[in-house]
């Protein structure tokens, strides 16, 4: 039986998918053999050696010390993709009330209560302190053309703006969900000074800290809105209220709240609500449970942070042993490998081998059963970081 420890509150709908004569899933448990957790902070937490994977709900890892996962050979998933219309929608309403300051509005509204016949007057008198622009016609500019930017760049086309897209990383599935209408911008200094939004749809790391700040706010149309519902990171607040002051940026957008914003009018914080409907947690849930089943019960990647795409389409063998090795990505391990199976006089049926930065993954079925000596001996392979064998009866 798998045991599962699960770090948050996570969607009931999901954890049903794990069956429960084959594992046992709580928020206290000893020896788990992976974790499921959502906005959990893991960096301070002692991992139980058993942990084999993580798995998190959400698209972003910050919380999770990455590095360290890698050297103990515990994989990290995330589930991309999964949370991608939760974001979208909120991100165009932001896109909305960042022209139409329709939250002040309606907060102003509350004050005329107790008013009575004076109310519809007073409306009229007072509305035209909540004028703002129309966004049909006007220029969005969207870094980051992922699952959630690609489906924010098209929905902005079907709002009737013209909209330019930057992403250097663009991958082949996203371009072909991208609609043709969407303009590839030349560069990205391109796109910020042509834009008169700009949303953005990056993951935060070490390169992208900051990556909106004062150099790249200096490009940008004056009174251009931005909107940020990736990583609170990833903009300078104190360059964006320094922008604000100026007059260079009309309003700035975010899901992150900060005191230093929160103070300031043209800023409109939200708290954290990117991902927060049933569905998407629901959908998140049920992906990352279905991809730690694969990693557990066949030894599978897929969406995987740390460790390369790598899957076995047959099952495990019926009377055989699967033996998954994480290991470093260096000359010969193969060959070290398949000298230890050929010693043990193992016959290899079928074996799949990736790898992915400073580290590699490999399957591999074998006809007969194998014992822990073998597995001992993989293990002391220098270079090798894990081995787990799966037999079909496990």
């Amino acid at each position: 039986m798998f045991k599962i420890q699960t770090l948050n509150k996570i969607s009931v709908s999901g954890l049903e998918k794990f069956p429960r004569e084959d594992y046992e899933v709580a928020s206290e448990i000893n020896n788990p053999d992976a974790i499921l957790l959502r906005s959990a902070d893991m960096h301070s937490m002692e991992l139980p050696a058993t942990v084999k994977a993580v798995a998190r709900a959400g698209a972003g890892t910050n919380n999770i010390p990455i590095p360290a996962m890698t050297e103990k050979g515990v994989v990290v998933f995330n589930t991309p993709g999964a949370n991608a219309n939760a974001v979208k929608e909120l991100v165009i309403a932001a896109l909305l009330f960042s022209s139409r300051p329709v939250h002040a509005a309606a907060a102003w509204a509350k004050t005329l209560i107790d008013k009575g016949d004076e109310i519809p007057e007073l409306a009229e008198k007072g509305k035209s302190q909540f004028v703002g622009p129309e966004i049909k016609g006007k220029t969005l500019g969207v870094i980051g053309l992922g699952a959630i930017g690609a489906m924010v760049a098209n929905a902005a086309m079907e709002l009737g703006m013209n909209v330019i897209g930057y992403d250097p990383f663009l991958s082949v599935d996203a371009a072909w969900s991208l609609s043709r209408a969407v303009h590839k911008a030349e560069s990205l200094d391109s796109l910020l000074a042509k834009s008169d939004y700009i949303t953005i749809h990056i993951p935060q790391t070490n390169d992208t800290k900051g990556y909106i700040n004062a150099d790249r706010l200096a490009i940008m149309k004056k009174g251009v809105r931005i909107l940020n519902f990736a990583r609170g990171g990833l903009v300078v607040n104190k360059d964006i209220l320094a922008a604000i002051e100026a007059g260079k940026v009309a309003c700035y957008a975010c899901d992150f709240a900060d005191e230093e914003l929160l103070k300031n009018d043209k800023v409109i914080c939200l708290p954290h609500l990117g991902a927060s409907t049933p569905e998407a947690e629901d959908n998140c849930a049920f992906m990352a449970v279905a991809q730690l089943r694969d990693f557990l019960e066949n030894g599978n990647i897929v969406n995987s942070v740390n460790f390369p795409k790598c899957k076995m389409d047959e099952p495990v063998p019926a009377n055989g042993t699967r033996i998954c090795i994480a290991n470093k990505n260096i000359p010969n391990m193969v060959g070290q490998i398949t000298t230890v199976l050929a010693d043990a006089k193992c016959n290899i049926a079928a074996m799949v081998n990736q790898n992915r930065a400073d580290v590699a993954y490999n399957i591999i079925d074998v006809e007969n059963a194998i014992d822990d000596a073998v597995a001992a001996k993989l293990k002391a392979i220098e270079g090798v970081i894990a081995v787990r064998l799966i037999t079909a009866n496990a």
